[in-house]
């Protein structure tokens, strides 16, 4: 990564803007700001005090450019953080095929960080797409939790979910005449304490996707880091709500674990307003039980509010996300949230164990902002 990558982009976005040009250029700026306070038996508390502030300032710019059938995208990412945490650990590639970040200048709370995110060439006919290089996959039903998602999901309390970060892949789909598809994906990475690149480290996957009537369906079969993975996917109409649900069988080397998500959502008008509701419930492969809830509430053209309830029942503990969108204007976006663990010492959001006496991995209530500028 050197700043010839930049210079090229800024020089393709002025190409972009000629007329008839083959190339697409935008972007973003955010500015995000993530408040925590900690209780007195936190051992995060030891580290950064009774609250901290981490900051973050990104800028997204994306260029595509279409010939034909052919296309290609470069999206560059440049992020100023500062965190009283970064000793656990900076943006990286240590995984992924290329190493397409770098730490321009860091501190003990501060680092300078610029990648990028999504660097691919691709063929699109009327029947078959592919694409190779670092670009994101999402598969699977799930609207929190992701068990059919095998290539770098969102952690089910991630609030913002615009961009997924890209991994070094080649990805294939042929479209039939009867409107199905089969898909396929080999996803490469390295070992990262080694460097090298190791087969059982990646991901290797077909996934057909098939309408039976008015209904969906999904039937994966691949491998994932030396484990063989089976899945199965469904959706349907149940009434006038959308039901959804993906198994996943995935055969390890000392046991065979079964993961299950299905959830159900509906959208009605309450007292003039538009609200869209969803229910999930997640059985993971180690055999516990979650759920997840929420109501996104349109207050106004401009404006949702949508509380989410993400929990554990064996524990049983919470995290309860109001979160709210404003739109500012033609072009700017705020994004925020409050966030509320609930749940005793020990549990998995009230805080677990930390191997330290009387000391918990624990938070008390947190706030995230965030301020967003598209170009």
């Amino acid at each position: 990564m050197r700043c010839s990558w930049i210079a090229l982009l800024f020089l393709f976005a002025a190409a972009a803007g000629a007329e008839d040009s083959p190339f697409e250029f935008d972007g973003h700026t955010k500015l995000r700001a993530v408040g925590q306070t900690y209780p007195d038996d936190s051992l995060l508390r030891d580290l950064a005090g009774s609250s901290s502030l981490d900051t973050i300032g990104e800028l997204r710019l994306n260029l595509a450019a279409k010939k034909y059938d052919w296309s290609f995208h470069a999206d560059y990412q440049a992020l100023g953080l500062y965190s009283e945490f970064l000793a656990l650990g900076l943006p990286n590639d240590d995984r992924r095929l290329f190493d397409f970040t770098k730490v321009v200048a860091d501190g003990s709370d501060y680092a300078l960080v610029h990648r990028l995110d999504r660097f691919w060439a691709g063929y699109a006919g009327r029947k078959l797409v592919v694409r190779a290089g670092r670009q994101a996959l999402s598969w699977g039903n799930g609207l929190y939790f992701h068990p059919l998602d095998l290539v770098n999901p969102f952690d089910p309390t991630t609030i913002d979910t615009e961009y997924k970060t890209g991994d070094d892949m080649v990805y294939a789909q042929y479209l039939r005449d009867n409107g199905d598809d089969l898909q396929a994906a080999v996803v490469f990475r390295r070992d990262p304490l080694t460097g090298e690149r190791r087969s059982d480290e990646g991901t290797v996957a077909v996934k057909y996707h098939g309408f039976a009537g008015e209904n969906e369906y999904d039937v994966l079969i691949g491998e994932n880091f030396g484990d063989t993975v089976v899945g199965l996917g469904a959706v349907g109409s149940l009434g006038g709500a959308v039901w959804r649900g993906d198994l996943v069988i995935t055969d390890a080397d000392d046991e065979t674990e079964v993961e299950f998500v299905t959830n159900v959502s509906y959208s009605w008008v309450w007292a003039e307003r538009n609200v869209s509701g969803s229910a999930e419930y997640y059985r993971s492969g180690e055999d516990r039980d979650y759920f997840a809830g929420s109501l996104m509430i349109e207050m106004t053209p401009l404006w949702t509010l949508t509380p989410t309830l993400i929990g554990n029942f064996d524990d049983p503990s919470a995290l309860l996300q109001v979160v709210t969108q404003y739109s500012l204007g033609d072009n700017t976006t705020f994004l925020g949230s409050l966030n509320l663990p609930i749940g005793a010492n020990g549990t998995e959001y009230g805080g677990p164990e930390t191997g330290v006496p009387g000391r918990y991995l624990s938070f008390d209530v947190g706030v995230f902002a965030q301020l967003a500028w598209y170009f």
